[in-house]
Order: structure tokens, then C-alpha cells, then sequence
């Protein structure tokens, strides 16, 4: 355990030691900040009051910063720990692996240490800028309650556990630092669309739609939607009795495929299932990559 720790230190410190690193590990999250204050923000207010006629702006305001910021907690979630495991590639390129294949630290405990090391990351950044969404939220009057702000607490954690676990995975298909800078920039681009983060998936035509909430990326923002938005969902529930629902299924907070609606204990059930399944694969990736290294 020891020798486990030792080395996801070790991976953390060089993470972290690099600040443009941690910098493009969150740039997808402020891109998506930087669209809706200086593009697309109103326009997406005026689509919720285009939605639901006679809204407040007010509450309207306070629904789309929630569900911005919880696109941004998705988003982070993904390309943290994508970003972590540049420390993993970074080691191969430098065929690091035959010093540490000769030191004491096993296979297994490498494995371990490059894994751990991803998920603390993205949960770090995670749940940091989860803390900085409730104080935000609760400031303009839209916060999370204390059962509410547990929930998204421990889905974040859940979607950083079941995207560290897909990041191994794909890195060990990487050979090179070029290829693994690539990988993200395309990553970093591609989850606010495939997460459905940009534009409201009632925007999108029903067969787009349906094949984004069958991934996982929507999946797991619809989950962190969920608690994040539920004050001011009910506050515009009370406004106008049943905008709630329709409003949640048009911006993607609810999510079905087809006629099949998927509920938040089915959606646990799924991410908890790629993240076993990913986990196993990525264990075994890397004992080939070590092995043949």
C-alpha cells in the first residue's frame, strides 16, 4: 500500500507541477463558461421563456446557471483525468517503465498509482468547482440544499471514477505525447456537444438527441443536472405548475432514447457498469504495455 501511494504522489506532483497541464485540463469547462456569458447566454434565457411564456428572467437566469454549471462539472470530469494520465504517456514516450520494471514497485502497484492518481485529479477539480457552483448559486438565490448538494457531490464522484477508468483505458492505446495532445484537443472539443452542453437537446433534431443520451457523456450530465437545478426548477414549477418536466426534458436534465425514459437509477446502474468495465480493460492494457515495455 505504501509503494501505491508512493507513486500516485508522484503522479499527482507531476500533474500538478505542470501548470499549463492543469490549465488545458480545464479549458473545455471554461470555454463553456466563456459561451454562455459572451454569446450564449441570452439566447438560451430567451429559449426558456420562449418555452414556458410568462416565466420570470429571473428564475429563467437562475435555471440556465445551474445547468451551466453543471455541464462544466461533466465536463471536467472527463478531461481531468484525461489530462492526468498524460503523466502515464509521458513515461512510456520516455521509456521510464524499464526504471521502475527494476526498482521494487510491481506491475500491479504502477497500474494502481497511474489510476488513483487520475481519478484524484478530476475529482479535485470536480468537487472544487462544485463547491464554487453552490456558493455562486446561493448567492443569486438558486443553491442546493444540503441533500441536494450530497447527490451531486457523490455523482461527481461516480462520473470522475467512471471517466478515470475510460481515460486509462484509451491512453494506452497512445504512443506518443503528439498523439495524446491530439486525443485531448479532440476530447476537450467534442464532450460539451456529446454532453449535450452547448445547446439544449430539445434544440437538436430527435435522432441526434437519442444518440447522444444513449453515450455516456450525457448520461452523466443529465445526473449532475439533476440536483443542481431542482431549486429553480421547482421555483418556476410554482410560477407555472408542470413547466417543470418539460423544461428538464427540453435542456436534458430527464433523458430518454426513444420511448425509453432513463431514470437516475438506471443511469447510475450504466455508469457504474462502463466504469467496472473500463476498469478491467484499462488493468489489463496496462499489463501488456508494462510487460512489453
Amino acid at each position: 500500500m505504501s509503494t501505491i501511494l508512493t507513486l500516485t504522489r508522484r503522479n499527482l506532483r507531476l500533474f500538478f507541477r505542470d501548470r499549463m497541464r492543469v490549465f488545458f485540463s480545464l479549458l473545455s469547462a471554461l470555454i463553456l463558461v466563456g459561451l454562455y456569458v459572451f454569446f450564449l447566454g441570452a439566447q438560451v434565457t430567451s429559449a426558456v421563456t420562449a418555452q414556458l411564456p410568462g416565466a420570470p428572467a429571473e428564475d429563467a437566469d437562475r435555471f440556465i446557471r445551474a445547468w451551466v454549471f453543471a455541464g462544466v462539472i461533466m465536463i471536467t470530469s472527463l478531461t481531468a483525468s484525461l489530462g492526468a494520465m498524460a503523466v502515464f504517456v509521458d513515461d512510456r514516450v520516455a521509456h521510464r517503465f524499464d526504471d521502475f520494471l527494476v526498482a521494487p514497485p510491481r506491475r500491479g502497484s504502477l497500474t494502481v498509482g497511474y489510476l488513483l492518481a487520475a481519478f484524484i485529479v478530476a475529482a479535485l477539480l470536480s468537487l472544487l468547482l462544485l463547491v464554487a457552483a453552490q456558493a455562486y448559486l446561493a448567492l443569486t438565490g438558486g443553491g442546493m440544499d444540503a441533500g441536494e448538494f450530497v447527490a451531486a457531490a457523490g455523482i461527481t464522484v461516480l462520473c470522475c471514477l467512471t471517466f478515470a477508468a475510460l481515460s486509462a483505458f484509451v491512453s494506452t492505446f497512445i504512443g506518443s505525447s503528439g498523439a495524446f495532445a491530439a486525443l485531448s484537443t479532440i476530447v476537450g472539443t467534442a464532450v460539451g456537444f456529446l454532453a449535450g452542453a452547448y445547446v439544449p437537446m430539445g434544440t437538436l433534431p430527435a435522432s441526434v438527441a437519442n444518440v447522444l443520451n444513449a453515450l455516456p457523456f450525457a448520461q452523466a450530465a443529465s445526473l449532475v443536472r439533476g440536483p443542481l437545478t431542482a431549486a429553480s426548477l421547482d421555483t418556476l414549477d410554482a410560477a407555472l405548475p408542470g413547466s417543470g418536466a418539460s423544461l428538464g426534458e427540453y435542456f436534458g436534465v430527464s433523458a430518454t432514447v426513444g420511448n425509453t425514459e432513463l431514470t437516475t437509477p438506471l443511469l447510475l446502474a450504466i455508469l457504474c457498469g462502463l466504469g467496472i468495465l473500463f476498469l478491467l480493460l484499462a488493468i489489463a492494457r496496462f499489463g501488456k504495455r508494462l510487460r512489453t515495455a
